[in-house]
């Protein structure tokens, strides 16, 4: 039986479903305009509200879960980090035939981290790992039993094993595919994290970072927050840094050989899929992700 396509049911999104949502939910900002921030990420559709406001919905169903998320957990991260992050000030309910929660935020300033501006700064480098460092020690003990906790516990590399392997056959002759599959070998064989769970960002790429005067100011998007091995957020060393400047960010959080082998694999697996599913059709992910791949092939 054939089935709808996730494009065919993702709900449509527009300044008059916003504007309806937020006047009736959250009326204390009615009226306050609304500009579409363009572009925006493959997950959510944000709108500027107001001068300090966003409101962000889920373009499909695997956002869903970040409105909640943020909402609970980014207050009580905020106080140990280095770097801004969003502040949640409502999460908003379904209305209108839009089916999911929605977030409405704090309005963060900056420009979006770029490779030109930053990859071969140590200040970057060193900045960077400091927000890592203090992330992971915020206690996941504090991570309530139930739900929540499994909610937040990460997946193993290896459940990313057959769809990166169909990756790697998919792009053959674009990247080497005899090198991709050594390092994706190595990355799977590499001691797991036998520490205590730490905390992790998730989707920590250069996406997610802003800037002001070319500075390192936040960090946004904590949907795929969650607490395990940390090897996934090293994938920001091959998505923004150079050799040299990744080669300090390891040195400052004190990356042991095995955890960076992962965290390669983390960076050639997230790559690889961005890629096959983005770049046919938006050049800009096609230079990132292109990046990514070859500079976690290089290590």
């Amino acid at each position: 039986m054939a089935t709808a396509s996730t494009a065919d049911t993702r709900p449509r999104i527009d300044a008059a479903l916003v504007r309806r949502l937020v006047d009736t939910q959250f009326p204390q900002w009615a009226g306050l305009p609304l500009r579409v921030l363009d572009p925006a990420g493959s997950d959510h559709v944000i709108y500027r509200l107001g001068e300090h406001l966003s409101v962000r919905l889920p373009r499909h169903a695997g956002a869903i879960g970040q409105a909640r998320k943020e909402f609970e957990w980014l207050p009580r991260l905020a106080p140990h980090l280095p770097l801004a992050i969003p502040v949640p000030v409502g999460v908003g309910a379904p209305d209108f035939g839009y089916p999911w929660p929605w977030a409405v935020s704090r309005w963060l300033d900056g420009e979006v981290a770029t490779v030109g501006t930053l990859a071969h700064s140590s200040r970057a480098a060193v900045q960077l790992a400091g927000f890592l460092a203090a992330l992971q020690r915020f206690a996941p003990e504090d991570v309530p039993v139930g739900t929540t906790r499994e909610e937040l516990t990460g997946r193993p590399l290896s459940d990313r094993d057959r769809a990166t392997r169909v990756a790697i056959a998919k792009v053959d002759g674009v990247f080497d595919a005899t090198a991709m599959t050594e390092l994706w070998d190595a990355a799977l064989s590499a001691p797991g994290w036998d520490r205590s769970p730490v905390w992790f960002h998730g989707d920590f790429h250069t996406g997610n970072l802003l800037t002001v005067d070319g500075r390192l100011s936040a960090v946004i998007d904590f949907g795929g927050l969650g607490t395990g091995d940390p090897a996934r957020d090293l994938v920001i060393a091959f998505t923004l840094l150079s050799a040299d400047s990744r080669a300090v960010f390891r040195d400052v959080l004190g990356v042991d050989d095995a955890t960076w082998m992962r965290g390669r694999g983390w960076a050639l697996a997230t790559g690889l899929n961005a890629h096959i599913t983005y770049a046919d059709v938006n050049p800009r992910v096609a230079a990132q992700t292109t990046r990514q791949i070859t500079q976690a092939l290089i290590g």
